[in-house]
């Protein structure tokens, strides 16, 4: 089985009103994303993941101990993620159904601070990495950060909202002031419906 990289969801251009360049969408889908597809095909090909899922070969190559992932579980993973943050994002004004909500109130007590646990997860990430809105085994939903390509699957949780905080994901338009593109990625990109639907 080879790996794809599946067409953004809107255009190009479609996020610009909302803070996202076409530019930015450019290098991050279809350089970095597609890289992630390239390099992920060749290193399973020929090997025991070659015909496995996405999911099937992050859980078998990641490894809780090691101090850099391997090559397979890199690209693999990235793709993954990728491949589930365009998704996460919207062009319209998109509105927060009520169940995800009242979860979220639940959760954390106010939305303003579900936002503000997400923005200072991947405000506080070192380096490269991800945060998320995952919910866990037990049912219970909670705020993570995770390094480089590392993401829910790895845990046994499911993603509901994920943000790239790779520079790559918001140099072009915010420079080194990430705290200020996850302000704007949760005010103005987040597609409230598809988290929901991932619940």
């Amino acid at each position: 089985m080879s790996f794809q990289l599946p067409d953004l969801p809107y255009a190009h251009d479609a996020l610009v009103a909302h803070g996202m360049s076409a530019e930015t969408l450019e290098y991050h889908h279809d350089l970095h994303h597609n890289a992630y597809v390239t390099n992920g095909n060749k290193a399973i090909e020929g090997t025991e993941w070659a015909d496995r899922s996405l999911e099937e070969i992050i859980k078998g190559t990641y490894d809780a101990n090691a101090v850099a992932q391997n090559g397979i579980f890199n690209n693999i993973s990235q793709l993954w993620n990728h491949n589930q943050f365009w998704e996460m994002m919207s062009p319209g004004d998109s509105k927060m159904p009520g169940e995800l909500e009242k979860a979220l109130n639940d959760s954390f007590g106010s939305i303003d601070k579900f936002k503000q646990d997400f923005a200072a997860a991947g405000a506080g990430q070192f380096g490269s990495g991800w945060c998320w809105l995952v919910k866990k085994a037990d049912g219970s939903l909670a705020v993570t950060k995770t390094e480089n390509g590392v993401n829910p699957v790895c845990f046994n949780q499911t993603a509901l909202l994920g943000c790239d905080v790779w520079e790559h994901s918001y140099y072009i338009d915010f420079r080194n002031k990430r705290p200020a593109y996850l302000e704007n990625f949760l005010n103005n990109l987040v597609n409230w419906e598809n988290v929901a639907s991932r619940m």
